[in-house]
């Protein structure tokens, strides 16, 4: 049987828009990143499910084993389990496919990498803020995720997440066809204004 996620869902106001998948951040929930949702793409389909890790009771999609360092096995069932339902949800909800977008901040940015390397197709493109290589040591399979748009945004001063960490995601997206906008910004483990109103000009551009 498949895993239920805890999930908030808002329809979409504008027909014309995306649907947004959100992720959210570690010890954050399904309400996190709505606002974010409705202020990067005005009227859209929201999907916002929980993680369902507990990490000394916080919410993550995937364990890590310390900090900055991810069970990668863990990993690729996690994202495995999250495609499975997200392609459930969409027949349900009766989504687009081809227009889901995910948006997923610092950990729900990994998971998101994670499900474009692992299962391409899924997703129509994704918008990733502070997002870290998901699969670390593993070099991903050469997957075809030709013309996937994938926007970066990434602090150079990220303490939690290294920007060389950053510009090898942007690397393993772009050698296996992803369209990808890597972002830098001077700051630290966040998503300044300026970011978030490129990432909306971004969006809109698709």
């Amino acid at each position: 049987m498949a895993a239920d996620f805890p999930h908030v869902f808002e329809p979409a106001a504008d027909p014309g828009t995306p649907a947004l998948l959100l992720l959210h951040g570690t010890g954050a929930d399904e309400h996190d990143l709505l606002g974010l949702g409705r202020a990067l793409a005005p009227g859209a389909a929201l999907l916002s499910p929980r993680g369902r890790v507990s990490e000394h009771g916080a919410n993550r999609w995937f364990r890590r084993l310390r900090e900055g360092v991810f069970d990668v096995d863990d990993v690729v069932a996690r994202a495995r389990e999250l495609a499975v339902w997200v392609e459930a949800q969409v027949a349900e909800r009766g989504l687009d496919p081809a227009r889901l977008v995910a948006v997923g901040f610092s950990n729900g940015a990994n998971i998101a990498a994670a499900t474009l390397l692992l299962h391409p197709g899924l997703l129509s493109g994704a918008v990733l803020l502070a997002a870290a290589a998901p699969l670390q040591g593993r070099e991903p399979d050469p997957v075809d995720l030709a013309g996937t748009p994938v926007f970066i945004g990434a602090g150079t001063a990220d303490p939690m997440t290294p920007i060389d960490q950053a510009r090898l995601l942007a690397r393993q997206l772009t050698e296996r066809g992803a369209d990808v906008r890597l972002r830098e910004h001077p700051g630290g483990h966040g998503a300044p204004p300026d970011v978030l109103a490129d990432a909306r000009s971004w969006l809109a551009d698709r």
